[in-house]
């Protein structure tokens, strides 16, 4: 069983996931609560946090039968930062060809920048290999080299955030098995490997916080975080219709739509009074023209993160959206506009069981975690297999235990790449 937990600032959401006879991955579980203990990505009450998780694993159990005791945890906001690097070593296995143990060493050397004493690295994902100059190498192992090269893109969080997040699940009774960038988990369940390798875009429009992660030649070149979401588009409704947030919120969902041709200025929507006062009737245009400048400008503050490195060429591939405010109608059509490129919204492609209740834009992020949990569990379990093999050999045939062992790390690195790319 693999459990996967969305945080957000407005909504928790859970998604069980199991094996069933044929080896098929489903989700057999879904689970959601209101979430008020996060701001912009970050913990700001531990005690509403672990109720919002309690509560959302609580129904995703009732839905599955089962009983959740770990889970795989995603983590975004301005908290998580990602940055570039190269490392270099000379490869010195036996006749100059690469093994298992350069490929780590180069890694290594790569991940070891320096960051401050408050923040650790979550993720390092290989970009590329050089090998003698020979860039676009995906998989060196065997090729006979004197240097080898790699880069890759290390994504570092808030030590404080994270150990938050943890403990809000610990005291929830739950065990956090791992901590794994939200946009990562989301590009594994909506993104095609063409449009990695083209080059992509993936927006994650939560409520608090719009997470960014940008793919190139197959893997992640650029992450960020922009600190605004739909919960603005809520308030700039609530202050223009003079309107309590519930009630701007409801509508937003309703009858919003954030791109103005797509409005009807026939269509009336009735919006309740506040304090007391006869409600009114607004046209959906009128909605509409109070939610697409909001849009409109949390798309052109991620375009502009992507213009000051210069990776804004690098986006061929088109725009994909995800969150919950990738839900609002012309989300696409609009983003298509602000970025020049063609854009859609991303749904998690089916793996078997409740297929209705899961395939949303909204459950996009907890989707990949149940993937890429499974994927780690299914590592841990081969390298364990293949350490208890390597010892019986070992045991055996002393020496020759050799082989089983390079054929072991082939297979790490097989497993490693599918992960990543």
């Amino acid at each position: 069983m693999i459990v996967g937990l969305d945080i957000g600032s407005s909504k928790t959401r859970v998604l069980i996931g199991e094996y069933d006879e044929n080896n098929i991955l489903g989700i057999t579980g879904v689970g959601t609560a209101a979430s008020t203990g996060l701001r912009k990505g970050v913990v700001v009450n531990i005690e509403a946090t672990l109720q919002s998780v309690s509560k959302a694993i609580e129904a995703a159990e009732l839905m599955s039968g089962r009983e959740v005791k770990s889970c795989f945890a995603g983590v975004a906001g301005a908290s998580v930062e990602g940055i570039n690097s190269r490392g270099v070593v000379a490869v010195t296995g036996k006749g100059r060809e690469i093994n298992q143990a350069d490929v780590d060493r180069v890694i290594e050397a790569a991940r070891a920048v320096v960051i401050p004493m408050d923040r650790e690295v979550l993720h390092v994902i290989p970009q590329t290999f050089i090998v003698d100059d020979q860039k676009g190498i995906k998989d060196p192992l065997d090729m006979i080299a004197v240097r080898l090269e790699a880069e890759v893109h290390i994504i570092t969080g808030s030590l404080t955030s994270a150990q938050n997040l943890v403990r809000c699940i610990n005291r929830a009774g739950f065990r956090a098995e791992g901590l794994i960038l939200q946009t990562l988990a989301a590009s594994r369940a909506v993104l095609t490997q063409d449009e990695k390798d083209l080059g992509c875009l993936l927006v994650d429009i939560g409520a608090g916080t719009s997470d960014v992660l940008m793919f190139a030649d197959g893997a992640p070149y650029f992450s960020a975080s922009i600190a605004a979401g739909g919960a603005q588009v809520s308030n700039d409704l609530s202050i223009m219709l003079s309107i309590s947030m519930d009630s701007a919120e409801r509508i937003k969902k309703e009858a919003g739509s954030c791109y103005l041709s797509h409005a009807d200025d026939d269509e009336l929507v009735v919006i309740p009074g506040l304090g007391g006062r006869s409600p009114q009737q607004v046209s959906a245009a009128r909605i509409a023209s109070i939610i697409q400048p909001r849009m409109e400008e949390i798309f052109r503050l991620v375009k502009n993160k992507l213009e000051q490195p210069g990776y804004f060429p690098l986006v061929k591939g088109g725009v994909v959206l995800t969150g919950g405010g990738a839900l609002l109608p012309g989300a696409a059509d609009l983003a298509s506009m602000v970025f020049g490129q063609p854009a859609r919204v991303g749904i998690a492609g089916s793996m078997g069981g409740l297929t209705d209740e899961y395939r949303s834009p909204e459950f996009a992020t907890a989707a990949g975690l149940v993937m890429l949990g499974a994927e780690r569990l299914a590592l841990s379990l081969e390298q364990e297999r293949g350490r208890k093999g390597m010892s019986a050999e070992g045991s055996i045939k002393g020496s020759k235990a050799s082989k089983p062992r390079e054929a072991s790390g082939l297979k790490k690195l097989g497993q490693w790449f599918k992960e990543f790319f």
